[in-house]
């Protein structure tokens, strides 16, 4: 896997092409010398290991033949006061829909993607205390 991260040459504006051929941009706060101009570095790390285990759970329940209509998941951080400000705590609220969908089938699928699966939660869970709710609805 790589990544290259370029400056724009503007503020704390930069330029992230992934491995896979995407681009995003992120930037800094105003108060931080940024623009606003895309979120900021540590946000995409919280949005990627929210899709981490998204794309696991929702492959679990998949794999498993059951009916999985949608998936979401909210993820809430705290960070260390003091540099570096590492994620100390992440709550991941998910919410998952289906058909039929049984509680213990979408809390099985979590726990495999945060105990096997998902490498974000894995690293993040070496400095942070990981939370999960879980809300499972009847989806038509």
């Amino acid at each position: 896997m790589e990544c290259s991260i370029s400056w724009t040459g503007d503020g704390v504006s930069f330029v992230a092409d992934t491995g896979s051929g995407h681009r995003v941009t992120m930037d800094g706060a105003q108060e931080g010398g940024g623009r606003n101009l895309g979120p900021r570095p540590m946000e995409l790390l919280l949005a990627g290991t929210g899709g981490c285990t998204a794309y696991d759970v929702v492959l679990i329940l998949k794999r498993g033949r059951h009916d999985v209509r949608g998936c979401e998941v909210r993820l809430v951080a705290e960070r260390a006061a003091q540099e570096p400000k590492v994620f100390t705590r992440i709550e991941f609220r998910f919410t998952v829909r289906g058909k039929g969908l049984k509680r213990e089938a979408v809390e099985r699928a979590v726990r495999l993607s945060h105990d096997k699966y998902c490498s974000a939660t894995a690293m993040l869970a070496r400095s942070a205390v990981i939370e999960t709710t879980i809300e499972v609805l009847e989806s038509d």
